[in-house]
């Protein structure tokens, strides 16, 4: 059975649903973070939601997130054989404490300084010494079988910036971010979270590019994960040619409203026409000045129609607070399992 895994933010515990609970296979809570050399999440009041979760569904696994968007101290912590052991033996701790199923290493980017993230080109060696040292760690535990894993950018950068040859041994599966793919570094309008690319693009990158990216860099498929985007990215001051596809505008694609504001406010409403791309796979929304570009059933059928026809470990999304019409999560489950 092809996995289900969402991204949950921390304060988002207590609202999942028990359907969608019953859904899941994997909650990554979003995020801890990292001071001083050391993993810190600290939510006690979390302790009773957690322990409803697992009342509900006894198979689900949960995972604690490390790091995110503009998160740092991977770089710093990772340089030396003693950071490496005093940053994972505190993501242990809390691992323990909160009787959480594992660790998520969410490390963006390796090598790379951007959005205030630290990088140094030791990284691309140090990442995988980190995720060795988490393994072992893991393993040492005998309590339980520990799960390790990592969200990778969705782009040939990452396997450039990496090990994943070697990484991939020490891990569960791999979440590839096949989100973001264009907008909030380019003007040129595009789908942020296409399945496929388009022949005439000047950046195509896509869900399946990466899915081929990463199985060259040495990642078996079927530890591969597809990801979804319960949100949107959205360009202003779009030219109407084309319905604003592929256009320059005048701003980066800035997060754009998340799906259940699309659903309520958006989605043929308002001036917005829904347009769907079928090379790519996705849909689109235009009013003649400003082009958004989101994930929807369709283009969430498609992705698991991909997943369970490459043998892929599954899908995964980001992130659960973006759908309060509560129908994503199950959606996907039914569309894995058909």
């Amino acid at each position: 059975m092809r996995k289900l895994i969402g991204y949950v933010g921390t304060k988002d515990l207590q609202e999942v649903t028990v359907s969608d609970i019953k859904n899941l296979d994997v909650i990554n809570i979003a995020f801890g973070v990292i001071q001083d050399g050391e993993v810190r999440w600290e939510h006690p009041e979390c302790k009773r939601f957690l322990s409803q979760i697992r009342l509900e569904n006894p198979n689900l696994k949960i995972l604690l997130s490390v790091g995110g968007w503009g998160a740092s101290g991977f770089s710093d912590a990772s340089m030396t054989q003693n950071g490496r052991e005093k940053l994972v033996r505190s993501a242990v701790n809390i691992v323990q404490n909160y009787s959480l199923d594992g660790i998520d290493i969410d490390w963006e980017y390796p090598c790379i300084r951007v959005g205030g993230i630290d990088g140094d080109s030791r990284d691309k060696e140090n990442f995988t010494l980190l995720m060795k040292e988490f393994r072992l760690v893991l393993d040492q535990k005998k309590d339980r079988s520990y799960f390790l894993s990592i969200a990778a950018g969705g782009d040939e950068y990452f396997t450039l910036c990496t090990q994943m040859d070697q990484v991939q041994q020490y891990l569960d599966y791999v979440q590839l971010m096949t989100y973001d793919l264009k907008g909030g570094f380019t003007i040129l309008t595009g789908h942020h979270a296409g399945l496929y690319s388009n022949q005439v693009d000047l950046f195509p990158s896509s869900a399946d590019r990466a899915v081929q990216c990463f199985v060259q860099a040495g990642v078996p498929i079927e530890k591969l994960v597809l990801g979804a985007a319960f949100y949107s990215r959205e360009w202003k001051e779009v030219p109407d040619i084309d319905h604003g596809f592929n256009q320059m505008a005048q701003t980066v694609g800035n997060y754009g409203p998340p799906y259940h504001t699309l659903v309520n406010d958006y989605i043929n409403k308002n001036g917005y026409i829904k347009y769907w791309d079928e090379e790519a796979m996705a849909p689109y929304l235009y009013n003649g000045e400003t082009f958004i570009s989101y994930d929807d059933k369709e283009s969430l059928a498609c992705k698991a129609d991909y997943v369970r026809s490459k043998n892929l470990y599954g899908i995964m999304y980001w992130e659960y607070g973006c759908d309060e019409t509560h129908t994503l999560t199950g959606w996907l489950r039914k569309k894995l399992d058909s």
